[in-house]
């Protein structure tokens, strides 16, 4: 089996955006005044992942890693450069992003 992230600090990360996001709605709520009906709220319900959802997750992060490494390490290459540098990554991304 590969090496892949490791799921927990997936889930954190994870735990750590759906929080960021639980506030911007609360503070997006408060500006709207927004009335939820009593318990449909999507601030009462806990969010959690399924451990299949993490192990997918991981993977797809690994190989998105690996991808970015593969492709900036052609660009060094292509340079001269045995080393991979932040200009060879910003010259690869947008592809990247669009590629997956």
């Amino acid at each position: 089996m590969e090496n892949t992230f490791d799921t927990d600090l997936v889930y954190s990360i994870f735990k750590l955006v759906w929080r960021r996001k639980a506030a911007d709605r609360e503070e997006e709520a408060e500006v709207i005044m927004d009335t939820d009906v009593a318990g449909t709220s999507r601030k009462n319900r806990p969010m959690t992942a399924n451990s299949n959802a993490l192990r997918v997750s991981c993977e797809l992060l690994q190989i998105f890693v690996t991808e970015a490494v593969q492709r900036a390490a052609i660009i060094a290459e292509a340079e001269g450069n045995n080393r991979i540098e932040p200009t060879h990554l910003e010259r690869i991304l947008p592809q990247l992003l669009l590629d997956f």
